[in-house]
């Protein structure tokens, strides 16, 4: 009997968006974080986009009850879609229909953030005895393959959890998890340790977890077992580190380009990047800069006086 792939086996992809997005306040006082748009698509669109092109279609939101209106923008839009049918707007009308035929929607609802692992538990039950993926839309991934598609090969060959990782600067060490890992090559590693935020001093290596993961089911008694932190949170990391004690964890070095939309220049810089990949953007972007650096003309369009 042939072996089924990581594609077979792993078809869920958990998003957690259970979080108030306080960074980037007060954009996010009413519109969740994952709404707001880089170029002409929500942040977390890019997410379930890149989990749609690896495989993986069935995604579970991890939502906060207040935050229903993210859980809308994956709906059919059927007003929106005869008015586009009407007026001949063919694109426009399939780039909303593709994605909404590509994925099944679930939701379960955290009704206050208590951390990364308390989102992923919550998920248990909608994911089952099964493998699956874990996806912070915050990290927008520009890859080809896709990110996920990256881990997906490494877990087949691995079978068993992967982490992404991504090296630093020594000193941004303190914001990420970072892995203590031996290189196998091909830019796998084998993980022997996870630290959550280190000092620079204390970390064991550049290498930070960044937004995704490819999991197994033990993590979920993992996690139960870790209990909540002095924040009262249940952390992803600290889930991970004992899981570590009863099986092999390994992460793969990310080959792309990738951006922390959950901080304000993170969020800007990821709105140049793409803007600059746009075809109907891409040749004016330059410009556009250049011209905000050099100083506002006058003239008409500009908004500044003749």
């Amino acid at each position: 009997m042939r072996a089924m792939t990581a594609s077979e086996r792993v078809r869920k992809v958990v998003f957690p968006a259970g979080g108030l997005g306080t960074r980037i306040l007060p954009a996010t006082a009413v519109l969740p974080k994952e709404l707001l748009p880089i170029v002409d698509k929500p942040l977390i669109q890019y997410g379930v986009e890149e989990a749609a092109e690896s495989g993986l279609s069935r995604v579970i939101l991890v939502n906060n009850p207040t935050k229903t209106i993210l859980e809308d923008h994956f709906t059919s839009h059927s007003e929106l879609q005869e008015v586009l049918e009407r007026r001949g707007k063919a694109a426009l009308l399939a780039s909303l229909r593709d994605l909404a035929l590509r994925i099944e929607l679930s939701t379960v609802y955290q009704n206050e953030p208590h951390g990364l692992g308390h989102a992923v538990l919550l998920s248990r039950n909608l994911v089952g005895n099964e493998p699956f993926a874990v996806v912070l839309s915050d990290d927008i991934i520009d890859a080809d393959p896709p990110a996920l598609r990256q881990m997906l090969t490494v877990f087949d060959k691995v079978n068993g959890p992967v982490l992404l990782v991504e090296r630093v600067p020594r000193e941004a060490v303190q914001r990420y998890g970072i892995i203590d890992g031996e290189a196998l090559g091909d830019r796998v590693f084998r993980v022997n340790d996870l630290i959550e935020k280190p000092s620079p001093n204390e970390a064991p290596s550049d290498l930070a977890i960044v937004g995704r993961y490819v999991l197994t089911p033990d993590v979920f008694p993992a996690l139960e077992q870790t209990g909540r932190d002095a924040g009262g949170e249940i952390q992803l990391t600290d889930g991970l580190r004992r899981l570590l004690q009863t099986r092999p964890l390994h992460a793969v070095e990310l080959d792309g380009v990738r951006h922390d939309a959950g901080t304000k220049p993170g969020y800007l810089r990821a709105i140049l990047y793409f803007a600059s990949t746009h075809p109907e953007l891409k040749d004016d972007v330059k410009a556009m800069i250049r011209s905000i650096l050099d100083g506002p003309s006058r003239g008409p369009g500009t908004g500044v006086p003749a």
